[in-house]
């Protein structure tokens, strides 16, 4: 074999193992495992015990959110950096790696602001022990929350896709 021809063919393999690589990426890192629900909203498919985490969260995040809000209504500002702190990015480095893979993109760009915003009021809170600021904070929070309530719904992997 040719010089010339070795070098097409290899050029060739490693287009191919390019493209498969650019295909993974798409399917694992920006759109997961999802289909659409009547309501318009697409659903994310998740393993039960997948979905349990994820609900977990957000159960996790309503209950820092209530907590929140009734040390505001105190004026306690070390009591909402506090309750925010562990829900900040720290307690996003919990979730496993094979179901980050299955969350599309977006889900997983909101749920980091999210996280992200509750660093930040944890900081500010104990920066400025202003109370006011931190329930300011706490609705652009709230925003991602509804976004992304409105634009996902978790469901279970039906038994005969898995």
């Amino acid at each position: 074999m040719t010089t010339k021809k070795s070098v097409t063919i290899y050029w060739a393999i490693i287009g191919l193992l390019l493209l498969t690589i650019a295909g993974l990426v798409l399917k694992f890192v920006v759109l997961g495992r999802t289909g659409t629900v009547a309501d318009g909203r697409v659903t994310i498919l998740l393993e039960p015990s997948e979905r349990a985490v994820v609900l977990n969260e957000m159960r996790q995040f309503l209950a820092g959110i209530q907590g929140m809000l009734e040390a505001a209504d105190r004026g306690d500002a070390a009591a909402i950096a506090k309750i925010a702190r562990p829900l900040g990015i720290a307690a996003a480095h919990n979730v496993p790696a094979g179901l980050a893979a299955k969350l599309p993109l977006e889900f997983k760009t909101l749920g980091h602001g999210v996280h992200d915003d509750f660093d930040r009021i944890a900081m500010d809170a104990e920066a400025m022990n202003d109370s006011r600021l931190s329930l300011h904070q706490l609705g652009v929070a709230m925003k991602k929350c509804v976004a992304c309530h409105a634009t996902y719904q978790i469901a279970a992997t039906p038994a005969a896709v898995r």
